[in-house]
Order: structure tokens, then sequence, then C-alpha cells
């Protein structure tokens, strides 16, 4: 089910440090030619902090960790890509199907290679008034049960982050904020909540990873890295444009997996493309950070 690109694989048999990435970023992200520049910028981001890249993405039915650069191409540019989670990932590779990675899914798969760390913008979470539409991210369940160290910038902005935090701690994940108090909030370094956890260095993140192993518990980490400060938008900058984004999309009935792009493509258009710039920044910000814990945890190792 699963192939290796030739990095990846000589990558992990030389024991090197490897750093999964999601696909959904590159085809329900970014439009083309930003998705694919912005995927190859976090690639040699990751290079260059010492460790391997490994995109995740569904092939005509085969799991890929780690894309080719012609392969990275194809996908940024190709129409009606599926978007997997936990619940749809088998039927796309039994129907041999092509699909980009969400979350979930890229923790699935990320644990099946044998890599313990993954680098993303944000997690989806609880959606604004999932208490009548029971929206909520399957990426929650999975954190609480597939042992991957996940580094975002928080969960995405656009989502009921009270509601997201608390489904969080009833599932017993590791929510950790690095080198502040506050949770970070995607494109705004604060989001007005204290973070049940804080450890600012990448090797007391790799401890606590191993930590977890050793004692069996099921289940990941949520790290949350805040954006550098020149490339937040301030939350009260945000709030009236996510509303806005928000009422428009009830008025237009999206619903279910077409909510979160097409909420990110209405910010980008309010916004007049600076929370594109942003998500660049946070997402090349988090694979440094990655980077660094994968090298501590095969130091540990």
């Amino acid at each position: 089910m699963i192939t290796l690109s030739p990095e990846v694989q000589a990558a992990m048999d030389a024991k090197k440090p490897v750093v999964a990435l999601e696909s959904t970023i590159i085809t329900h992200g970014m439009p083309y030619p930003q998705n694919l520049e912005t995927a190859r910028r976090v690639e040699e981001e990751l290079r260059t902090a010492g460790a391997v890249p490994a995109t995740i993405a569904v092939l005509e039915g085969r799991i890929h960790v780690g894309l080719t650069d012609e392969q990275l191409e194809r996908l940024a540019q190709a129409k009606n890509v599926a978007k997997l989670s936990r619940a749809d990932l088998a039927a796309c590779l039994a129907s041999g199907g092509t699909g980009a990675t969400t979350v979930a899914a890229t923790m699935i798969a990320a644990h099946r290679a044998g890599i313990d760390v993954f680098a993303t913008g944000g997690i989806g979470g609880v959606h604004k008034g999932a208490e009548e539409s029971f929206d909520i991210s399957a990426d929650l369940q999975e954190l609480a049960q597939t042992p991957v160290t996940v580094v975002a910038a928080g969960a995405k902005a656009i989502l009921d982050l009270p509601k997201t935090l608390e489904v969080l701690e009833t599932l017993g994940v590791p929510v950790i904020a690095v080198g502040q108090d506050q949770l970070p909030a995607f494109w705004s370094r604060n989001s007005g909540m204290k973070a049940p956890l804080r450890i600012d260095t990448a090797k007391g993140i790799a401890l606590a990873h191993k930590m977890r192993r050793d004692l069996d518990l099921p289940g990941g980490q949520l790290v949350t890295n805040p954006i550098p400060e020149a490339d937040e938008i301030a939350a009260e900058t945000l709030a009236p444009i996510i509303a806005r984004a928000t009422e428009d999309a009830t008025k237009h009935g999206i619903t279910g997996k077409a909510v979160t792009p097409y909420l990110l493509q209405r910010i980008f258009e309010l916004t007049e493309g600076r929370s594109l710039r942003a998500n660049i920044a946070l997402v090349l910000n988090n694979a440094r950070l990655a980077a660094g814990i994968a090298q501590e945890l095969g130091r540990l190792s």
C-alpha cells in the first residue's frame, strides 16, 4: 500500500530524521502556482534544517510517502482531487483513486511508514455552530489515537477555538505551546486562551513524545508553534473578516469538507492576499521546529 520516494527510503535506511507533510495544503489550501512554490519551499526548509521531507498523497491507489518533483507538480495542477481523511482513505486506495491527505490521513500514513513527526499549517477542529451541525474534524480523534507529534500554528482561526480545546482535553491530547503561555490561533500569535502545557525546546518536546511511547499511551501530541511576529495578522483584525466569510458560506449553502477550503479562499480575498502570505510564513516556521524535534528523537533512539 505504501511507496517511499527514493529520498525518503534512503533517509529511513540511514536512520536520518524524516518529517511528514500533508498534501491538502497543495490541492485545497492555495491556488496554483503558489501551492507548488510553497510545497517546494517547505521541503527545502526541512532539508536546510537537517531533516528529509516526506510529502504524503494517494496516487493511483497507493500511498506515496515522499513525492518526486514531477509528482509534486502534477498534484499541484490536478483538478477534483479527493480530500482524504480516516473515513475515506481506504476506499480511495481500493478504487485506485488519487487524493490529498488531511491531517488525519497524513498521521495514519506517517505512522505506518515509521515517521514520528509531522509539520502542517493548522489542524481542523470544532466548527462554529457545531452544537447544531455536529461539524467536528476527524483530526481531533486522530490525535487521540495515532502516535505522531503534529507541529501546527494551532487550530485554524476559522474554528470555534474554545470548543476545539475542550474536545482535545476530553480526548487526552497533550496541547503544547512553544515560547509563550497562550495558545496561538493560526494567523495570530495569541488566541486569548492559556495553553494547557508549555515546552520551549525541540529536545523537551521529543522527550515528551518518547515518554508517551514508553508509557504505552495512545495518541500523539499537538505542538502549537506561534507564527513569527513579523508575519502575524492580529486576531482583532481577523475577527470581522472571519465572521463575514462564515456568513457568506452559510448564505451559499457550503457544508462538510467544502467549508474550510471555501473560508480560506474567501479570507484570502477579503485580506487581499495577506492571509496567504501569513499561511506560508507559519508553515515554514513549523517545518523548522519539526525538523529539530525529528533530530532530537533520532538522538534519543
